[in-house]
């Protein structure tokens, strides 16, 4: 089911100030987008709660200050020349999320005009991934999951896990240029989804966040907040592969999830394994069970996980050959992974509500 949704609403641009306003149209029109520009702060009010992102120039900051607009993500205090210590207190008061000084920060403002001008529908979905045991098979799952919905759309996989054997690996991506985790912890600032989604090691729509071989990076919070959120933006379809571990940046990640996937080897162990994994997640979301292979009845693995059973996932014939060759845990759409993916997919989608967007 197509989400039902209003066009996005124009960017708004609030200034009196000639020259800032030329620049800022300048920089629109190169994100081929075309903004609103407001010039008298009452006006601003009226268009302050619709924008799809608020740039304030530093000229109309203090008397926006007074008149009190409410509280909203997406504003942005911009100055033309270079920025005076106030304009920090005055943003805060305001409730923008920076201050932007131009021209040195003219690219960021482009690439957010071009998130802008880009928004899906509404924001991807964002399945999390996670085995309820070692050895389940949760980062091949995440993987064919991400394969399955780039069929489908701009689909990304995110490893969240730097001891797991890589994502970028597993779909056979490992010798493809590209951004990873290591040189994304090392940034600062707004990270814009085209920028995100043209730098990641891709094939076709499906692009991956992994780790460099040997590397000794963890995540970052800063930088896990900031890849998610332009992961939601610029893709239809955002799977996370998981560790087991509690730290609390994966705890933040588990609760910005539209889905969570407690992947189950169907075993007395597995199954004893995974039930304390869905306890320690369920504090944050409510998690489903996928179980990879056969042997228990769904019905049994709800019972001793205390979880639904969103699908059994069967045992693909050729699955190490298929990632060997660099072709991905799925190799044929005829073949039972594929279709399960597929499966998920559609029952994912049916549980999210018409319209959704992330909080």
């Amino acid at each position: 089911m197509e989400p039902t949704t209003s066009p996005a609403a124009a960017p708004l641009v609030a200034t009196a100030d000639p020259a800032l306003r030329d620049e800022l149209l300048r920089l629109a029109a190169a994100a081929g987008v075309v903004p609103d520009v407001v010039a008298d702060p009452s006006s601003v009010l009226a268009a302050w709660p619709r924008a799809s992102l608020v740039l304030v120039g530093l000229d109309l900051a203090a008397d926006l200050v007074v008149l009190g607009p409410t509280r909203r993500s997406g504003v942005h205090l911009v100055a033309a020349q270079a920025v005076p210590h106030d304009a920090f207190r005055t943003a805060l008061a305001l409730g923008a999320e920076d201050v932007v000084e131009l021209p040195r920060s003219a690219t960021w403002v482009v690439e957010a005009f071009s998130d802008v001008g880009e928004q899906h529908a509404a924001d991807a979905l964002v399945v999390g991934v996670v085995g309820g045991s070692g050895g389940a098979g949760a980062t091949t799952l995440a993987c064919a999951l991400g394969q399955a919905a780039a069929t489908r759309g701009e689909a990304m996989v995110i490893d969240c896990d730097p001891w797991g054997p890589g994502a970028d690996r597993v779909l056979g991506l490992e010798a493809r240029d590209g951004f990873r985790w290591d040189a994304l912890c090392q940034t600062t600032g707004r990270l814009s989804a085209r920028s995100l989604r043209e730098a990641l090691p891709r094939r076709g729509s499906l692009g991956v966040l992994s780790w460099d071989i040997g590397t000794d990076a963890s995540l970052q919070a800063f930088a896990v907040r900031e890849a998610l959120s332009a992961a939601r933006r610029g893709h239809d379809t955002v799977v996370l592969d998981l560790p087991r571990t509690g730290e609390p940046v994966i705890g933040e990640l588990v609760a910005r999830c539209d889905a969570l996937l407690v992947v189950v080897a169907p075993s007395i162990v597995g199954l004893a394994s995974a039930a304390r994994a869905c306890r320690r997640w369920s504090l944050l979301t409510a998690a489903q069970v996928v179980v990879r292979g056969a042997g228990l009845a769904d019905a049994d693995v709800a019972r001793a996980t205390r979880a639904p059973v969103l699908a059994s996932v069967p045992h693909q014939r050729g699955l190490a050959e298929s990632i060997d060759l660099g072709l991905g845990p799925v190799r044929s759409w005829r073949g039972p992974l594929g279709r399960s993916c597929l499966d998920l997919l559609d029952r994912l989608g049916d549980q999210r509500p018409p319209g959704s967007r992330a909080a």
